[in-house]
């Protein structure tokens, strides 16, 4: 698996570098052709409507029927699928060699198996609460369904997306009244960026 390991840091490093490039040419063109950085910035403003594809997401959808109306092998799959993803997370899961499987420096082990075992209580914990959940679907459904109804709760998201939805030139005012600043400091940033990313890419 360090082979996987190795691709992903070198593609870090090419998208570093091909960011730094676009960094490195919209900086030159701030310091020398402000103009033309605006009439560019111009042309690929844009103002997307999703309000259409977040109806998709207002929509509510009931499905609690089905469960309740199958309730027993309903808690039945969801008690199996918690008990044996238990069984796995306390007896078979070895945390030092899952971790050596994908960090297989020794300097990365440690921070590797403390991510690992992270990871493994959250599904331990998620595994007894489903099991939990499916016992009271088997034995008593009536006292899960008060429980849920109980938790459901509409969530409004369009006073969010009304924010969004608000344009602001503030960021494009600030760049275009000080090209010469913006510029220098991208250049410097993008510089560093590229020679980071070259030196890395040639060890």
């Amino acid at each position: 698996m360090e082979i996987f390991w190795e691709i992903g840091i070198q593609t870090a490093e090419i998208l570093t570098l091909i960011f730094g490039i676009m960094g490195m040419t919209l900086s030159l063109m701030l310091l020398l052709s402000p103009r033309l950085a605006q009439n560019l910035s111009n042309v690929l403003n844009r103002s997307i409507n999703v309000d259409k594809q977040l109806e998709y997401l207002d929509k509510d959808i009931q499905i609690s029927n089905f469960f309740y109306k199958h309730h027993i092998p309903a808690g039945l799959i969801l008690v199996a699928g918690s008990a044996f993803s238990l069984f796995f997370f306390f007896f078979s899961l070895d945390v030092s060699k899952f971790a050596g499987v994908f960090f297989g420096s020794r300097s990365n082990l440690f921070a590797a198996e403390l991510v690992v075992s992270t990871f493994t209580w959250i599904g331990r914990i998620g595994c007894l609460v489903g099991l939990g959940f499916g016992l009271l679907m088997v034995f008593m459904p009536d006292l899960l369904q008060r429980i849920e109804s109980r938790m459901n709760a509409w969530l409004e998201t369009k006073p969010m997306i009304a924010k969004l939805d608000k344009t602001s030139h503030d960021v494009d005012s600030f760049f275009f009244r000080h090209p010469v600043a913006v510029g220098l400091v991208g250049a410097v940033i993008s510089f560093f960026l590229i020679s980071l990313s070259i030196i890395n890419l040639l060890e």
